[in-house]
């Protein structure tokens, strides 16, 4: 008998209490808090750490940088000190590094043909030290755009990739597309931020329960295959 197959979930940019609430009803495993200013879904640290106090035990916080400096990583750090950090930047290995914390370093690719120019390979090697590559699409704004890239780009049956337990994907995934993006790429985790959205920053519950529902029946598609 297979193993069940279960991809874990994130759902990112969560800036009030009810939908963060809202995510851990309907089943996500992390949620992320955006610490960049320019974001329309930007907190402060000290917002996240009210967010965060929220969370039940093993759904995990993540804070989102963006070439942050070395004090905003060290408040962020200090308010949810319990984190895993999301680079998102122009952040290089040695600067994600240099946290000293467990991350996640996220591919910006480009979407269209222009996508199969991105060194996916060359990237997972240069960042070996991140617990997993976050594959999102390039858009203008550093993430949250709606926007995906060409799923079909990438080997990633390639060891370096090893899909199994080093990719997260996101970059405009919604509850219509998660099933067929997990199918194609068999990522570690999913990764939804504007997809279960009423409007930036505002979460839609419905969303988030169908969002879950669709990971799950791609799961369930996985497990029964031989």
């Amino acid at each position: 008998m297979n193993t069940p197959h279960r991809t874990r979930i994130k759902i990112c940019g969560l800036t009030r209490e009810a939908d963060v609430d809202a995510a851990v009803r309907a089943g996500a495993d992390a949620v992320g808090f955006v610490l960049y200013e320019k974001s329309p879904r930007h907190v402060t640290p000290e917002r996240a750490g009210e967010l965060a106090r929220r969370l039940p035990s093993f759904v995990m916080p993540v804070l989102l940088f963006v070439n942050a400096s070395a004090e905003l990583l060290a408040n962020g750090c200090q308010a949810v000190p319990q984190a895993l950090l999301q680079f998102h930047g122009d952040e290089s290995p040695a600067e994600c590094a240099a946290a000293q914390r467990p991350y996640l370093r996220a591919a910006r690719i480009p979407t269209g043909a222009h996508g199969r120019d991105f060194d996916l390979l060359k990237y997972a090697e240069d960042h070996r030290a991140a617990q997993a590559i976050l594959l999102d699409a390039l858009v203008e704004g550093y993430g949250g755009g709606g926007q995906s890239f060409d799923w079909t780009a990438f080997p990633w049956s390639h060891p370096l990739l090893n899909a199994s337990s080093r990719l997260v994907l996101s970059g405009g995934l919604t509850p219509a597309n998660v099933t067929d993006g997990i199918l194609r790429v068999r990522p570690w985790a999913v990764d939804v931020s504007s997809g279960v959205e009423v409007s930036k920053g505002i979460k839609d519950p419905e969303k988030m329960l169908a969002f879950v529902a669709a990971v799950r029946a791609a799961d369930a598609q996985i497990s029964r295959q031989p």
